[in-house]
């Protein structure tokens, strides 16, 4: 009798002891961070991973161009708006000086000053009015300072009205009263001219380094992405056994371009305003210089000889004023010798004044001083004016100069400022297209 094998007994599971720890689920499904881990397994995830990387350095590339170019354009807008600002402050010095020059040359007349130097001072002081006002708005930086200049002016002026009414009565107290006009505008005015010449020579050096900083925003961003790039391509060749992804090489190509010519002409830019500024710019500033220390001496002239005998410290001043005019002419590159010969003609004059003043010849020396039919060769005021227009000729000129300079570097500029951030969404994606070429083929 055969005897029948029983089945083994089922198994029935039990609880694992207290304190067991039980095995984790598997990480594909442990939630978003295992999702995410998931997406960038493998070729496929690194193919996903170069993707992202690529394409937001290309779009970060756009937004460095954009940022470069608009440095650069703002830079330069800025300095050509600033460089206009600092040459009408020095044309209000250049008035005040002007003025003054002309209230107490005028004064060596006595009675009535000759009407043409009389509607030179006028016209000196309502220019130097109008350019407060234009320089007020232009920049609203200056706007306190000029105002407290433009107090100081009425207060000169009124001195002045004051000296001339009591020397047409022969009364001394004039020329004490065109000694106070003249401690005003030099104690008061001028040092509030100094200050806004001072501080809008800053805003233009400022912005002229500025310039060159563009070019660095351009290049970082250009250099940076195209490694990127490279490495992706260099990876993808290697991995996939295809030597080009057209796709992503002409991303790279047109980041490449964008950094050459971005690059090329932001440099150029950048060395057309140092040109400007080594040149047209520091030219105007000492022909500025030379105009507002000439007008000074010959201010200082007729203060000597009003002070008859007294008059020492006038013609120290005189002296230190013809000095700088020497040597910001001497730092004018391109001045022609025709301004240096007529300022000289000038000096030469003025020896032959003071000769005749420390010679006890006063009235000869007036007589010169002063200008006119009975100075002969010897006319000082004849000498000075063709100094003056000669040089405020080339100042306007050399002015005008700098303006057209940095207008046509800025004007140069290719239109990346605002074509940056779409060309580096497009070179995103081109590196987009092909790389989901790629992912393709895993599918």
């Amino acid at each position: 009798m055969t005897q029948t094998q029983s089945a083994p007994p089922a198994t029935v599971p039990t609880a694992p002891p207290p304190g067991t720890t039980l095995p984790a689920p598997n990480a594909r499904t442990a939630g978003p961070r295992g999702a995410v881990a998931e997406w960038f397994e493998g070729t496929p995830g690194r193919m996903r991973a170069f993707l992202i990387l690529a394409a937001a350095m290309s779009v970060v590339f756009g937004l460095a161009a954009a940022q470069g170019f608009s440095q650069s354009d703002g830079a330069l807008d800025r300095a050509q708006a600033n460089t206009a600002q600092l040459v009408r402050i020095q044309a209000i010095h250049t008035n005040l000086v002007s003025a003054n020059a002309d209230a107490t040359n005028a004064f060596l007349v006595g009675g009535l000053e000759p009407p043409d130097q009389r509607a030179h001072f006028v016209n000196s002081l309502a220019a130097a009015a109008e350019l407060i006002a234009e320089a007020a708005t232009a920049q609203p930086a200056d706007r306190d300072v000029l105002g407290a200049l433009n107090k100081t002016l009425i207060t000169y002026g009124g001195l002045i009205e004051q000296a001339r009414a009591n020397n047409r009565q022969g009364l001394p107290i004039g020329s004490q009263y065109l000694k106070d006009a003249n401690s005003v505008l030099q104690d008061d005015s001028l040092p509030l001219v100094k200050a806004l010449v001072e501080a809008n020579e800053k805003r233009v050096d400022t912005e002229f380094d500025g310039i060159s900083r563009g070019t660095i925003w351009v290049l970082v961003g250009g250099l940076l992405s195209l490694v990127v790039f490279a490495i992706t391509l260099r990876w993808l060749a290697r991995r996939t056994h295809r030597y080009l992804n057209a796709p992503i090489a002409a991303g790279a190509a047109l980041v490449l371009l964008t950094t050459v010519i971005g690059g090329v002409s932001l440099a150029g830019a950048s060395n057309s305003a140092k040109d400007t500024r080594s040149s047209e710019y520091d030219r105007t500033l000492a022909l500025s210089r030379a105009r507002i220390a000439a007008y000074d001496a010959r201010s200082n002239e007729s203060l000597t000889l009003i002070a008859r005998g007294s008059g020492d410290a006038f013609d120290k001043a005189y002296t230190a004023a013809a000095a700088q005019v020497d040597e910001q002419l001497g730092k004018a590159s391109g001045t022609t010798g025709g301004l240096q010969q007529s300022w000289s003609v000038y000096k030469g004059v003025h020896s032959k004044v003071r000769e005749a003043d420390t010679a006890g010849k006063w009235d000869d020396a007036v007589k010169m001083a002063v200008g006119g039919p009975e100075a002969g060769s010897n006319d000082s005021a004849q000498a000075f004016k063709t100094f003056d227009t000669s040089s405020s000729a080339q100042l306007t000129s050399s002015s005008d100069a700098v303006s057209s300079e940095l207008k046509d570097a800025r004007d140069g500029l290719p239109p990346i400022g605002w074509l940056g951030v779409p060309i580096g969404i497009l070179a995103a994606l081109l590196v987009a297209w092909g790389m989901s070429q790629r992912l393709e083929e895993y599918r």
